[in-house]
């Protein structure tokens, strides 16, 4: 009867508590970005009220950017509200680094103070907060990620961090995390998208390595644990200080980063279960038939009572439509995991420790003969025992934004329908030609164009002394051009095709160009390369003295080369000469039979001022891979073509 009489009471202020609560509004909402203590601290807290103040310090010299304000990042979305906080012994929220990049996973990344001495990067935020009446656990959400996982488990030199809370009646208590809690079951596969998916070059990631974000197996550099939830003793409208601090040791350069949300007050110790999945394409971007998916599952008790495993399944996913399960790829941290070929589901069975996790993980095969935009779907289900009777009473999506979290993934302040799991079958279809205009790549650098996820052109990079790069002001339609300027004294230059991607060979090439007089001797020769390096065709734009106004009285002329017995052919304008003026023109350049090609020069885009048909040269179209870029001459002033809207059709 006492018993009885415990939990009605228990109930009856729990009824009280949020009655109290829910006529509270939030005092301001925070946006995406923010780093300031306050904006730091109003993301975290699930009633934003609880607070009577906050600060935050790190050890940026340029503009705390150890903290900052997220919505989301890769796999990190909140549990609770639109926004969580990021502290980082780096640049926190940093883009996926690669080798040679800044924060926050690269092993050579930022350091604010010494490189090898004291003090030690750190990130610090400190808040004051009021204890609701009638609470006595203070809750807040973790999840680390560190780039020195797996170098430094083990090792006494790790990065932590150390949650110390001051409650006036319950005395200082902290906790502390890094890579040696035991808590670390998720690599660089787990975590895409968060700056930590990094991979050692050498494959060999239990040194610090030059790293990048290309998946490698064995070479995963970088670790993190799953959702943890703590739990402190504080009591009823009592001021109490928490303060988050996340430190290097031993060194400055393998970062570390701490997610932090959901910092709210309960009247009780709990048992709560967090479910998070993430998916991995084993043979990489795009996800096309036959490929092998890998699903991980992070199944977390974050409260402070057990979960047993109790009758029945704690854990089910069916296989998803237009999959089939890989043999015995399924694998756990703990419990039994099994495949059920009869419902063709993952089910699993165990129990979960309070304050502790479990990471299961399975493989699947994309079924053939798919359609284009197929959507492979997943939805794992957590069964788990809410009040601690032995009998699994309640549920837990595995990440299902729409179903579980309310999470507004694209920032349009509307629930998000779309499982971030969800991958779409690319079954590629060949196109009949592709364009490349450069106003996608950056001035002053190559150029490079995809179709898709196939990378097809790519530019070389600009070499001291001549011009061999994306321009942006001098062009035709379209925001940015390619300029070239090249002397005999240059390196050769080129443009790389990789038309095997498209399931394609070379049928015909075409490109707006423009360059005007010049005032001594130049010229620039182009010429179509297969993968044996032999001469598909060649083309050769040459200044002559034939010009009357001084100084700029060497006109421009085009040519192609047709064999030995007529060497250079020239395509000539409605201008004197045939000679090109200052003006932008279309050369197109097609295959014609299996014997000779045909060359068209146009004023502008459409206007055909001249056409030839010449020989086929020394190799066949089909094996088409580079254009080479190069000069005879050597001209004090030399002068500058721009290229622009090229395109080639396939066949």
């Amino acid at each position: 009867m006492n018993r009885c009489y415990k939990h009605i009471s228990i109930f009856i202020g729990m009824i009280l508590a949020l009655s109290c609560v829910s006529i509270i509004s939030p005092i301001e909402i925070v946006s995406a970005g923010s780093y300031d203590g306050e904006d730091l601290a109003l993301a975290i807290l699930a009633n934003q009220s609880y607070l009577i103040s906050s600060s935050y310090t790190d050890t940026d010299r340029d503009g705390h950017r150890q903290g900052i304000v997220l919505s989301s990042l890769g796999t990190m979305v909140p549990t609770d509200g639109s926004t969580f906080a990021l502290l980082s012994t780096g640049i926190a929220g940093a883009d996926p680094v690669t080798t040679g990049g800044d924060n926050p996973g690269d092993e050579r990344g930022t350091w604010f103070k010494n490189r090898y001495g004291h003090p030690r990067d750190k990130a610090t935020l400190t808040m004051t907060i009021k204890v609701p009446i009638y609470m006595h656990y203070l809750y807040y959400d973790l999840q680390f990620f560190s780039a020195e996982s797996p170098e430094y488990v083990g090792s006494p030199y790790n990065d932590a961090l150390i949650v110390t809370v001051n409650s006036p009646s319950q005395g200082i208590t902290s906790y502390v995390l890094d890579v040696n809690s035991g808590d670390f079951i998720l690599d660089s596969n787990d975590i895409s998208g968060t700056g930590f998916d990094i991979f050692a070059q050498s494959g060999i990631p239990d040194a610090v390595d030059w790293v990048d974000t290309t998946p490698r197996a064995p070479g995963a550099d970088a670790g993190a644990t799953a959702i943890i939830t703590r739990a402190h003793p504080v009591s009823p409208l009592e001021e109490v200080t928490i303060e988050f601090k996340i430190k290097d040791t031993g060194d400055n350069m393998l970062d570390s980063a701490i997610f932090i949300d959901n910092l709210m007050f309960s009247g009780y110790e709990k048992t709560d279960i967090i479910a998070r999945k993430t998916v991995q394409i084993l043979n990489g971007e795009p996800l096309e038939c036959g490929d092998t998916m890998k699903y991980t599952i992070t199944i977390s008790n974050i409260g402070t009572a057990n979960q047993n495993d109790n009758e029945g399944n704690e854990f089910e996913d069916a296989i998803p439509n237009n999959s089939t399960y890989k043999p015995n790829s399924a694998t756990a941290t703990s419990g039994v995991i099994a495949y059920n070929e009869e419902d063709n589901k993952i089910t699993w069975n165990g129990e979960i420790l309070s304050e502790s996790s479990v990471a299961l993980t399975f493989e699947v095969i994309v079924d053939e003969g798919l359609a284009n935009g197929t959507i492979i779907s997943n939805q794992g289900m957590v069964y788990w025992d809410s009040n601690e009777n032995g009998t699994n009473d309640a549920t837990e999506y595995t990440d299902d934004p729409s179903v579980d979290d309310n999470i507004d993934l694209d920032g349009d302040n509307e629930t998000d329908d779309d499982d971030p799991t969800n991958k779409t079958v690319f079954v590629f279809e060949p196109p009949s030609c592709v364009t490349e205009d450069f106003s996608d790549d950056a001035a002053g650098g190559k150029a490079t164009q995809t179709f898709y996820y196939f990378n097809w052109f790519e530019t070389d990079e600009n070499t001291y002394g001549g011009n061999f790069e994306v321009a942006s002001d001098y062009r035709y339609s379209t925001p940015k051009s390619f300029k070239t300027q090249l002397r005999s004294i240059d390196d050769k230059q080129y443009w790389h095709y990789n038309l095997t991607k498209l399931d394609g060979d070379l049928d015909w090439w075409e490109i707006l160009f423009a360059c005007g007089n010049a005032s001594e001797e130049s010229n620039l020769h182009i010429d179509f390369k297969n993968n044996n390096g032999e001469d598909i065709a060649k083309i050769k734009f040459e200044y002559t003295h034939n010009g009357k106004e001084l100084p700029m009285d060497w006109i421009l002329k085009l040519y192609f080369w047709n064999d030995p017995s007529t060497g250079w052919n020239q395509l000539s304008s409605n201008y004197t000469n045939g000679s090109l003026c200052n003006n932008w023109y279309k050369l197109r350049i097609e295959k014609n039979g299996l014997n000779h090609i045909n060359y068209s020069l146009y004023e502008k885009e459409n206007e055909l001022v001249d056409f030839k048909t010449g020989d086929q040269l020394n190799a066949p179209f089909s094996d088409f891979t580079e254009l080479e870029w190069y000069s005879t001459k050597n001209p004090i002033v030399c002068p500058m073509f721009f290229w622009d809207e090229h395109v080639i059709g396939l066949t």
